[in-house]
């Protein structure tokens, strides 16, 4: 049975994701990514400029703000899409993108990273990557930005992607600094299954059982998602699910040690993933380095995919809004410290 949600967090919107037939229990189609976005969402604001690229194999897209940049250049996020790892595209989260955009200020890329099943782990993780040093490569250059003040972003898979790229900054000698990242509703851990528990044996993530029945996102679909990523059928499918590339709770010590200056995690209290994003954040700030700020916030109420339904749902729109004031509140610290 689905709890029941706070007052003013449900509306018809839900009807439509309450009634849909489980994806994850169809023959797989890639034509199913055709389909139109989950109803609910809001336009993108209008912003200075927007541009695609190509790289290697995807593209990126790169919102640019209004008006003249600061002298060192805009400061910089680059943001991953959610959808399993299988579904959504360049242009599923323009909204998001476009309100960190225009309101903090920041030169935003979008990366249109290859999908699983076709293209499973790393490819996602190896596009993320190639994304993050492409951007990063550019400081100065015709993106006009300042890469002393970097952001990484995602959602669900998407901060997947953004948690394992902050790891793979840090892994580099020296550490690249990272100032922000925003991660919403994470998904960290793939070692987790539907495979019964020994008896006796509490589960690592009481959500996974506690909001089995949620709409959007139940244990059963998230495991197809991580099938798809992460398919059975390869030779290194035990090592992949605790490599810190595709877990990234899983890093060592020393990578959290480098953890971003700043992070947000958004969290969904009926979500399969609360409990594996709550750990997450604690892990960050219990490894993370001196001065390492971590922020934590538990929507009440809300299930997995609220932020996709900002047009309809009250705390869609919260979980924008304050994404965007972490993202602010994380620059204007480091203005600060630059004036002091």
């Amino acid at each position: 049975m689905v709890p029941e949600m706070t007052k003013g967090h449900f509306d018809s919107t839900w009807t439509s994701a309450l009634c849909m037939e489980g994806l994850h229990e169809l023959p797989w189609n890639p034509e199913v990514r055709k389909n139109p976005p989950q109803p609910g969402g809001s336009d993108p604001l209008p912003v200075g400029a927007v541009k695609d690229y190509e790289l290697s194999k995807f593209r990126v897209r790169v919102f640019t703000p209004e008006g003249q940049s600061p002298v060192r250049g805009w400061p910089v996020m680059v943001y991953f899409h959610g959808g399993g790892w299988t579904l959504g595209n360049i242009n599923s989260e323009n909204a998001i993108v476009s309100h960190f955009c225009k309101r903090a200020d920041l030169v935003v890329v979008a990366v249109d990273y290859r999908l699983a099943p076709e293209n499973p782990f790393p490819a996602a993780f190896e596009d993320a990557v190639e994304a993050f040093t492409w951007v990063y490569e550019q400081g100065g250059g015709s993106l006009n930005i300042d890469v002393s003040r970097f952001a990484l972003g995602g959602s669900s898979s998407g901060a997947n992607l953004a948690a394992a790229v902050a790891h793979h900054a840090a892994a580099q000698k020296p550490p690249i600094p990272l100032t922000f990242q925003y991660l919403n509703v994470p998904v960290v851990d793939n070692t987790t299954s539907l495979e019964p528990l020994p008896p006796g044996t509490p589960h690592p993530y009481p959500s996974w059982l506690e909001n089995a029945d949620t709409p959007s996102l139940t244990p059963a679909k998230m495991v197809w998602y991580k099938n798809n990523y992460l398919p059975r059928s390869s030779p290194t499918y035990e090592q992949d699910l605790v490599d810190w590339r595709s877990s990234p709770i899983y890093a060592p010590d020393a990578l959290f040690k480098h953890s971003p200056r700043h992070t947000f995690v958004g969290i969904c209290e009926i979500d399969v993933l609360r409990d594996e994003g709550l750990a997450y954040a604690e892990k960050l700030r219990r490894l993370g380095g001196e001065g390492i700020d971590v922020r934590v916030k538990v929507y009440k109420g809300a299930p997995h995919s609220v932020m996709a339904m900002d047009k309809k749902l009250k705390v869609g729109r919260e979980c924008i809004d304050d994404a965007v004031e972490a993202a602010i509140a994380a620059f204007s610290s480091m203005r600060l410290k630059a004036i002091i």
